[in-house]
């Protein structure tokens, strides 16, 4: 999703753990720009600004402007980040510049909506299989997020990929039917299907078949007897 963001970043020329450290106490951090046949340029950028982008609705699908003074202005996308493992400070930082004229493959979640009325009238659980779906599409129709309506659902009953409201000139990457949601039957409770009854006295016959079969040589020793 596009969004009226713009970064500010520093060209920089040296690299390393001490310039790293330096940039940390200035508050900025080591960053790469790359794309499009263009050359990579290293540069700087406020961390807080880029995980702002990070963590809201869009995430990772934002795209956003990147300003390098001196340099170029260029819609990007965060592709790959670093972060402390101790103290979960954002290190350094991978932005790829986007044509917005070339189509896309994203990973855009999938937020179901209501409560499905089979597990309300039926006792089912409704399971949702498939918490992001694939797509193909022009940077700007890049959607936040599909929501879907599960209130339908009955027992039995699953919502697929090819079910995702698909606009503009989003196509599926993923397989059509492919679940995303379900209602299942509850493990465990009161009903048994015929099937599962089957299934539990199967054991049992052949356990009185063994016991049966065992005991008829011992009958019969006694009758040599």
């Amino acid at each position: 999703m596009r969004k009226d963001i713009t970064i500010a970043a520093e060209p920089r020329s040296s690299r390393g753990k001490n310039e790293a450290r330096r940039l940390r106490v200035q508050q900025r951090i080591p960053a790469v720009v790359y794309g499009t046949g263009k050359d990579a340029v290293a540069v700087t950028v406020s961390p807080k600004e880029v995980n702002k982008i990070l963590h809201s609705g869009s995430g990772v699908n934002t795209i956003f402007n990147v300003d390098i003074a001196g340099a170029e202005s260029t819609p990007v996308m965060v592709v790959d980040w670093q972060h402390d493992p101790v103290k979960n400070n954002l290190l350094h930082v991978d932005m790829l510049r986007i044509d917005l004229n070339k189509r896309l493959r994203v990973k855009v979640p999938v937020h179901p909506l209501g409560d499905p009325r089979g597990v309300k009238a039926q006792g089912g659980l409704h399971e949702i299989v498939s918490r992001e779906i694939e797509i193909e599409c022009l940077p700007d129709d890049i959607p936040e997020k599909f929501d879907i309506d599960v209130t339908h659902l009955m027992l039995g009953d699953a919502l697929r990929a090819s079910d995702l409201p698909l606009t503009g000139s989003m196509k599926l990457v993923n397989a059509p039917d492919q679940v995303v949601s379900h209602v299942v039957a509850a493990r465990g409770g009161a009903e048994t299907t015929e099937e599962d009854a089957a299934k539990t006295a199967e054991p049992e016959v052949i356990k009185k078949g063994k016991k049966e079969d065992e005991a008829a040589p011992a009958a019969d020793a006694k009758k040599k007897k």
